[in-house]
């Protein structure tokens, strides 16, 4: 037998212009703006399979919000309060506390709150101050670090160098090159125990070192390939050496351009005369305080996160040995780091970082 005939929506012009705005409002929630959508499709006379079937949502989801606009009209669209106790926080109350955390500091002399700490001051539970906390993405106990480039050059530095990465120069190959210095030959006081089920791997907290290496690096930003070399000493000496690796490795008829930060060996004397006979490589600079903009320190964080975090090593020369089997595998299938930001993007959005650091009054 054929079900119940629906409720018919008749809509008046002010329902009508409400209904369209709730559409158009790009800050309304997602539950409303459907609901409008199934109230202007029962006022065109469909039912409410048809309806369901646009809108792909259950006949019973129609069904719903067409009794409930057909008894209470626009304030049946909104959600009715849900059951249970009345809001004991005001507005006010949310306000203060979220002042009080950003223009404040702890009367006991802490660096900064915490849940019991600013549940003290106000009078509120710790959940409601972590509630609070968490709804306005506020973190006292998180510290992150960060540093503007005061180089006088830095609007002309970011140009050059993230133009070379997206438009880089025919025949011609662009390395990003860089020093990981100080890497250190760890050996654990005992051994690592493997992971289990329900367990994760676990190595003692303390160490045993045997020296340091460093690992000259050149990473083709083009095929993610890396020429390594390693040196016991990071002076010009090495990177002279290091040039003359990259020299003998990529073919003759390629010019080089090297992205480079401004540690002081890259620009010693020696260095220059050298670069001077070998008229092909180009050097391009990256801003001071601004090792960001050079794609192989992504890659050194590659390194460390894959390899060198959990490894044990008790001698350099092991070490060694161990890193470069690691990069062989990695130029085996290399992926590059594919740099998507312009400088203009860059500069944009550093521009609105300062002047939201300024309007802050810090």
């Amino acid at each position: 037998m054929p079900g119940p005939k629906p409720l018919p929506v008749v809509l008046s012009d002010e329902e009508l212009r409400v209904l369209r705005c709730w559409l158009r409002k790009q800050t309304a929630a997602q539950a409303l703006v459907l609901r409008s959508r199934i109230v202007l499709a029962c006022a065109e006379g469909l039912s409410n399979a048809q309806v369901a079937e646009d809108l792909r949502i259950s006949r019973e989801t129609v069904r719903k919000w067409r009794a409930r606009f057909v008894k209470d009209r626009l304030e049946g669209l909104t959600d009715r309060p849900r059951p249970g106790p009345p809001r004991r926080i005001t507005d006010e109350q949310v306000e203060a506390l979220v002042t009080k955390t950003l223009d404040e500091k702890p009367s006991s002399g802490d660096s900064h709150w915490s849940t019991r700490s600013m549940a003290e001051a106000t009078g509120m539970s710790q959940s409601a101050v972590s509630r609070i906390w968490r709804a306005f993405g506020l973190k006292p106990h998180t510290m992150e670090t960060w540093k503007l480039s005061t180089d006088p050059e830095f609007v002309t530095k970011v140009r050059d160098v993230v133009g070379i990465y997206l438009c880089p120069p025919e025949n011609a190959l662009v390395l990003a090159v860089d020093e990981k210095s100080q890497i250190q030959a760890l050996d654990r006081t005992q051994p690592v125990l493997p992971m289990a089920p329900t367990t994760p791997a676990r190595m003692p907290h303390d160490y045993v070192r045997h020296g340091t290496t460093s690992l000259f690096a050149a990473l083709d930003i083009a095929s993610g390939s890396v020429i390594a070399q390693h040196y016991r000493r990071h002076r010009h000496t090495e990177f002279l050496r290091f040039l003359k690796t990259i020299d003998a490795a990529v073919p003759k008829d390629l010019d080089l351009h090297l992205v480079l930060d401004n540690y002081a060996t890259h620009k010693t004397e020696a260095v220059k005369k050298w670069l001077l006979r070998h008229p092909r490589f180009h050097l391009h600079f990256t801003p001071t305080s601004a090792s960001w903009l050079n794609l192989v320190e992504r890659w050194f964080a590659e390194l460390t996160r894959r390899k060198l975090r959990r490894s044990a090593h008790r001698s350099v020369i092991e070490l060694e040995r161990d890193i470069r089997g690691w990069i062989n595998e990695w130029n085996k299938n290399p992926k590059p780091f594919v740099w998507t930001k312009t400088a203009d993007e860059i500069l944009e959005n550093l521009a609105a970082y300062c002047q939201r650091t300024n309007d802050s009054r810090h």
